[in-house]
């Protein structure tokens, strides 16, 4: 994912309501005025919100005659969580260390010490 859009992901995700609208909209397609229903906000609030969310990629609109739905667009959640597994990689190579290291010590701590 280019750095320019993961940082529209992530501004986007920043805000509980948009990520309430990707939420919906993992259920499925949804019109404007069906995300409106339960925030307490007005059509032109969430619309400014679907904007965001339509730049940084994670949703996309189309035209069913009158119809604009709205779509969850998984691919860049996916292209984030790949981002973020790398993270959670490296994390978990360093616990797996520190998990020898302390094996290591306890081992140490049951071995019978020679008085001197």
């Amino acid at each position: 994912m280019r750095p320019e859009r993961l940082d529209a992901a992530f501004s986007a995700l920043a805000d509980p309501t948009r990520r309430a609208i990707l939420a919906r909209l993992a259920r499925g397609d949804a019109t404007v005025m069906e995300l409106v229903e339960p925030f307490e906000m007005t059509q032109p609030a969430i619309t400014k919100h679907l904007k965001v969310l339509e730049r940084a990629g994670l949703i996309s609109r189309s035209r069913d005659g009158q119809r604009r739905p709205c779509r969850l667009e998984a691919h860049a959640l996916r292209d984030i969580d790949r981002w973020i597994e790398r993270f959670r990689e490296i994390g978990e190579e360093r616990f797996e260390a520190l998990d020898e290291v302390l094996e290591d010590l306890k081992r140490d701590e049951r071995k019978p010490r020679r008085k001197s």
